[in-house]
């Protein structure tokens, strides 16, 4: 079984700014695989479904995004899922708008979702993708929980959209394959 985790936060208020790219993807890949994520349970919402003969789960918490390692850590006891089939997604502004950069582990970069399903897993050994969102012009937080515009936007559209190939390209082949193909920039 594996776990796809898009990192967010619940409201309508937050559903197109950047802090939200975690969630979009996993809607996005929800949409193409026809997958409803109306299950909820865990402090947030999911989704089950068969991929290639392996139960796959898409899960966005609904905790606010600095309070996510608690509905990870409760979704990954109840299932039972090992740290290696766990997948997140979330927005990073130290990457450029349109860019990915995926990792098989590593430090939380100051992320505070990230930051807090490392500390409730007690492992830095999660793979992840990291949209772009790219550098506060001014006050970080109005930057996350602002909507980008213009041609940042469609940088940011398009990085969703590859982001969702590459969680394919993972559940198809492995994550070495994913990280080979849509690390960066690009048309992968």
């Amino acid at each position: 079984m594996k776990l796809i985790v898009g990192l967010g936060n619940p409201g309508k208020e937050y559903a197109m700014t950047r802090h939200n790219c975690g969630f979009r993807v996993v809607d996005a890949f929800a949409d193409a695989t026809s997958v409803d994520i109306d299950k909820e349970d865990f402090h947030g919402v999911y989704g089950r479904f068969k991929f290639e003969d392996e139960d796959i789960i898409l899960f966005k918490p609904l905790t606010m995004m600095n309070g996510s390692g608690l509905a990870v850590y409760e979704i990954v006891k109840f299932f039972k899922i090992h740290r290696e089939d766990i997948l997140i997604v979330y927005d990073d502004m130290a990457i450029e708008p349109g860019n990915l950069r995926l990792r098989a582990s590593g430090s939380s970069g100051g992320q505070k979702g990230m930051e807090n399903i490392i500390k409730y897993l007690s492992t830095e050994n999660i793979k992840r993708i990291r949209v772009g969102i790219g550098e506060p012009k001014y006050d970080p937080i109005k930057h996350v929980l602002g909507e980008p515009r213009g041609e940042e936007k469609e940088k940011i559209d398009s990085a969703i959209e590859r982001a969702t190939k590459a969680i394919r390209e993972f559940l198809i082949n492995d994550f070495q394959n994913a990280m080979s193909k849509f690390n960066g920039g690009g048309n992968s």
